[in-house]
């Protein structure tokens, strides 16, 4: 005989007038001869969602459903490629020591060094319709810079706050180094998971911390090379 069929139960349920008393007597007799009384409770969920405390409780309960883990959609949960992380590396250009090159297609910012060394940073940079390429010079460095969308931006943003102050929320990060007369910048973020990504307006987003790192190596004057 099938001990969980609902013939099994059923023939016992006259003993009691109410059904409840015996049927619950079998479903012990059940487990028990099936080896799952005192089982944790989670056993009886993995026998159907609550079955067997339906028949002996007399309600159903809902399997126990397991934590829902984050959105792989959510960019904020994206991991940086390893790759992107800040690294020496060989570099065998014509660029000088001193020279910053960037490398759009791979989303790769180099500070040479000379002697064939360079150091490598990973980089977000422009999506399609805002990449470009060119030679600029850094004129001008700042901590914490403050950030006024360009009027272009904001017609194409018309959400866009007009003006926004220095610190952790603004998007320019903790770094910003200024090319020529233009209006892209090598800046910080306060959206890490972006880089090694094409989604920024034109300018070369770094980490934070990269970004603070190169600050500290270039200066006002330094050549900027964008491939």
């Amino acid at each position: 005989m099938n001990l969980l069929s609902p013939t099994f139960f059923h023939r016992s349920a006259w003993f009691d007038k109410s059904g409840k008393t015996a049927l619950r007597a079998q479903v012990g007799v059940a487990l028990a001869i099936l080896g799952l009384a005192g089982a944790p409770a989670a056993s009886a969920g993995n026998l159907g969602g609550g079955f067997l405390e339906m028949l002996a409780g007399g309600r159903a309960h809902p399997a126990p459903q397991p934590a829902s883990a984050p959105t792989l959609g959510n960019p904020a949960h994206r991991q940086i490629n390893p790759k992107f992380m800040r690294q020496e590396v060989a570099y065998d250009g014509d660029e000088p020591a001193g020279t910053i090159v960037v490398d759009t297609a791979h989303r790769f910012l180099f500070y040479v060094e000379g002697n064939g060394e360079a150091t490598r940073y990973g980089v977000g940079v422009g999506r399609e319709g805002f990449a470009w390429s060119g030679r600029e010079t850094i004129s001008r460095k700042a901590e914490w810079p403050t950030w006024t969308p360009p009027q272009s931006m904001l017609r194409r943003r018309p959400d866009l706050p007009h003006f926004m102050p220095g610190g952790e929320g603004n998007p320019l990060g903790a770094r910003a180094l200024y090319l020529g007369h233009t209006e892209y910048r090598i800046h910080g973020t306060n959206e890490p998971w972006s880089i090694g990504t094409n989604m920024s307006s034109g300018c070369i987003r770094m980490m934070n911390e990269d970004v603070r790192d190169l600050y500290n190596r270039v200066h006002v004057g330094t050549k900027v090379v964008v491939l």
